[in-house]
């Protein structure tokens, strides 16, 4: 009787080879920055040049963190023609932000096999034989399992109002990213960014954000 044992061999030899191709294909991706925006606009077409002013939320206008955020904000809504007035009562604009990065529950899919674990092996017709068919033999057939992980959803919102037309909103942006580890204050410049991706866009609008992060 012919062994098994060069085929069980060949197998994990192949499984392996597998994971190292896919672990040197991670390695080599470029890294990026992604995050869903969705938003709707009115945009008037002669808000070139006219004034913006950041109204604090009641209690922020102290904030370091606000003002950290704020900063974020003004730095990526240049594209949108406006600039940024000394006080409320002379802009044209008004832009109010809030944010946020509460904790979910999230469920991503993992390996949860073992060459010799209970469930990895099976037996039956497990390879093709190029010249005789199916043969039988040992298979590998790998289980998936959902983990469950936390993640932290980072989020921006900015709405912009017009008070040359009775405070009518003109613009209304959310742009939302996920992160593993608690750092909203590393998310911001990039979910600032994206607020203002394309502007204005179009009303009623999703899309997905990705931005390229240097290499270490």
């Amino acid at each position: 009787m012919m062994s098994l044992l060069p085929e069980v061999f060949s197998w994990r030899a192949l499984r392996l080879l597998s994971l190292a191709f896919a672990a040197l294909t991670t390695a080599c991706a470029a890294p990026s920055w992604s995050a869903k925006l969705t938003r709707y606009q009115q945009w008037p077409a002669n808000a070139s040049g006219e004034t913006y002013y950041i109204q604090p939320i009641p209690g922020d206008s102290n904030n370091l963190e606000y003002q950290s955020f704020a900063d974020s904000v003004r730095a990526s809504i240049g594209v949108t023609g406006l600039v940024e007035a000394p006080n409320l009562k002379s802009a044209r604009f008004v832009v109010k932000m809030d944010y946020g990065n509460p904790q979910e529950q999230s469920w991503v899919p993992q390996f949860a096999d073992s060459f010799y674990g209970p469930t990895g092996w099976g037996m039956g017709r497990g390879y093709y034989a190029p010249n005789d068919g199916w043969a039988g033999g040992f298979f590998y057939s790998p289980n998936v399992v959902n983990v469950p992980v936390t993640v932290y959803k980072n989020y921006l919102n900015v709405i912009i109002t017009d008070n040359r037309n009775s405070g009518t909103e003109v613009y209304r942006a959310t742009a939302v990213s996920y992160s593993h580890s608690d750092n909203l204050a590393q998310q911001m410049p990039f979910l600032s960014q994206a607020i203002f991706d394309r502007f204005p866009g179009n009303n009623g609008q999703v899309i997905d954000i990705r931005y390229p992060l240097p290499r270490d």
